[in-house]
């Protein structure tokens, strides 16, 4: 275990950074970072033949600390390594300090680990080697005591609270007790340690510190073990293989970790300025799709009523509408008979009677009635006219970047009312067929590599299975959804014998996923598939991804047919949907970088659209800057499959202008 360092904390009326300056990293060299909200940051690096990281410990104000990280950013361009982005950029986004390069503990530990868990102590166990620590008792950390500061969630004292522990320790240093026990400048020592005695990461050591000089050089201890963290997942993505033909001097494992943190560090500033809306626009929308603003329970009554009056016009008797099995009732009562009554069931039906078109058309205003009404708007668009809400780099199943407030389901209905602000315009970019393109890179398939050199690969797919188009496409989807009856058989029968390389890889998948065993994607991702009684972790532990108990389930009880069929149909389908969200993040990664010469920012990751928000002068650089970056993230993360990605690119004043 490393051993505690000699903390060098910043002297008063001197450059803080003076320690840092006199290192001489060199660029994207790695550099911890752990933030003291009210207090300053320490900082941890490793230089030259010295026995561990040294360690800094910076006292500064909210704004200087954003000053300071900027001239760090400027002078060094680290790659700042960090536990979680939530708690290590607050200080870099309220200063709005684009950091180039990071390395997010937690993201990469997911990627090493699978699951959704990333919790420093749960981080810290994995890298050195020790089981994992029971995760805390709340999924939502309670404000630390008086007296106290709780660090492993930042998130909640950064947004403008100043009672708590923030301001428990702001006051000290105010007051001069940062010179205490030592005080400000010098070399210290730090007070215990981090780690408890079987190893363990103490997740509330730092919540523990004293007086705000103890609580930077016992950061300075956190930071140096994220620097030991760093170096072990380091060494064990090197390990992982590397499936590209021709593998560059950085494994891809390596490439994807920088990827998977620079989308937890976008999906913080996507957090922070959100979605442009013109919120008079969503207003007239909603009114004339749902109704006027309701000010009472009596008002929501009758626009529930109006609502609900075009469908019942055509119904003998009163139907309740928002229960299915109502609804499919009293379709048989006028001669539909249908085995459930989903969308995509009653849409060819239009035709047989007036009630199904406006059944569809109530569905709709109904969703956008209940899920992005009025209310919505109040509590999700701010006063500048920006949509907002929590992001997530990765899903946790397939990768994927998500987001609420509705900003990943937003109605084309209400995609009108996002517009580019003044003297700006939105640059759209659609990645093309991109989970076939992706099938042929990570399955070798060089017959459908071929394909990818086509705008539309369907037509060649199309060609070469002797089918319509429409065919071909159908036997592509159900190769990587797993259909093999219907209307997909033949076409997939066909597939299989002019792809056998990539029916080969799906169908290995498949296996993996039945028999529960884990698997990887192609840029390293751990897709766990084991239950739980299978890898011996006894009663109670978590499980793989596809093999959720039911509530009255055993943990030794066999899984049924049906849920072998699913947990198959999952892996064949995340080996390829969570390689294609990777290549998306690494895209959008270096999208967000380029961006910043055009004074311009990513608004908006939906699964394979990237959505920027550019100064009008320079829409054609920005378009052109999507497709650039584009081909140079294929050319390394696909090197030597042959396969081309495509990407349709638009300029936009509405985002419902662009073509869906």
């Amino acid at each position: 275990m490393p051993s505690a360092p000699v903390c060098v904390l910043s002297r008063p009326g001197s450059d803080p950074c003076a320690a840092l300056w006199a290192a001489q990293l060199p660029a994207r060299h790695p550099l911890a970072i752990v933030a003291v909200p009210g207090v300053g940051f320490a900082l941890a690096w490793s230089a030259g033949l010295a026995p561990g990281p040294a360690g800094l410990g910076v006292v500064a104000g909210p704004g200087e600390a954003g000053r300071h990280l900027a001239e760090i950013e400027r002078r060094l361009g680290p790659r700042w390594v960090w536990w979680s982005s939530r708690p290590a950029t607050q200080m870099a986004l309220a200063a709005r300090v684009r950091l180039a390069a990071c390395w997010d503990l937690s993201a990469v530990h997911r990627l090493l680990h699978g699951g959704r868990r990333g919790d420093e102590p749960a981080v810290w166990a994995a890298a050195v080697g020790l089981p994992p620590p029971p995760p805390r008792g709340s999924t939502r950390p309670m404000r630390a005591a008086a007296g106290q500061l709780d660090l492993w969630d930042v998130a909640t004292m950064a947004s403008g609270d100043d009672t708590g522990a923030d301001a428990v320790l702001r006051a000290p240093v105010s007051a001069g007790a940062g010179h205490a026990d030592a005080g400000v400048g010098g070399e210290i020592g730090i007070d215990g340690d981090a780690l408890r005695g079987d190893g363990q990461l103490d997740a509330d050591w730092l919540a523990r510190a004293p007086s705000a000089a103890q609580a930077l050089r016992r950061a300075a201890r956190l930071a140096q073990l994220a620097l030991t963290v760093h170096e072990h997942q380091t060494v064990a993505l090197r390990r992982l293989v590397d499936g590209r033909p021709q593998p560059g001097r950085i494994p891809l494992s390596v490439l994807t970790a920088w990827s998977e943190s620079a989308a937890e560090l976008l999906a913080r500033e996507l957090e922070r300025d959100g979605l442009p809306l013109a919120r008079p626009v969503a207003e007239a929308l909603l009114d004339e799709l749902i109704g006027p603003r309701p000010h009472t329970p009596a008002d929501e009554h009758t626009a529930r009523r109006r609502r609900d009056a075009p469908v019942l016009a055509h119904l003998p008797a009163p139907v309740d509408l928002r229960n299915p099995a109502a609804v499919r009732a009293g379709l048989r009562t006028i001669g539909i008979d249908v085995p459930d009554t989903r969308s995509g069931r009653l849409e060819p039906l239009r035709g047989a009677h007036p009630v199904v078109g406006a059944l569809l058309a109530w569905r709709r205003a109904e969703r956008i009635a209940t899920t992005y009404g009025h209310r919505w708007l109040d509590e999700h668009v701010g006063v500048d006219g920006r949509l907002r809400g929590a992001w997530h780099g990765s899903d946790g199943g397939a990768g994927r970047m998500t987001a609420q407030a509705g900003l990943h389901n937003l109605p084309a209905d209400l995609r009108i009312a996002v517009v580019a602000e003044p003297g700006r315009v939105f640059v759209r970019a659609d990645l093309g067929q991109i989970e076939p393109r992706v099938l042929a890179i990570v399955s070798g398939d060089t017959a459908l590599a071929r394909a990818t050199h086509a705008d539309d690969m369907y037509a060649p797919v199309a060609a070469h299975l002797g089918r319509p188009r429409a065919d071909a496409k159908i036997a592509m989807l159900a190769a990587m959804y797993g259909q093999t009856t219907g209307s997909a058989g033949e076409a997939l029968r066909r597939m299989r014998r002019a792809y056998p390389t990539a029916l080969a890889f799906l169908d290995a998948a498949d296996s993996a996923g039945r028999e529960g065993r884990d698997l990887r994607t192609f840029g390293g991702r751990r897709i766990p598939l084991a239950p739980a009684a299978a890898a011996g972790a006894g009663p109670g532990a978590a499980r793989g991804l596809t093999d959720p108990p039911a509530p009255d389930a055993q943990d030794d009880a066999a899984p049924t047919p049906q849920a072998l069929i699913a947990r198959g149909r999952f892996a064949r389908n995340a080996v390829v949907q969570g390689a294609a969200a990777e290549l998306f993040k690494a895209w959008a990664a270096t999208v967000r970088i380029e961006l910043a010469a055009l004074d311009g920012d990513v608004v908006l990751c939906l699964h394979d659209e990237l959505l920027v928000h550019v100064p009008r002068r320079h829409a054609e650089q920005a378009a052109g800057l999507l497709h650039r970056t584009l081909a140079a993230t294929a050319a390394y993360w696909a090197a030597g499959s042959g396969v081309r990605l495509v990407a349709d690119v638009s300029i936009l004043h509405r985002w419902s202008d662009a073509p869906h």
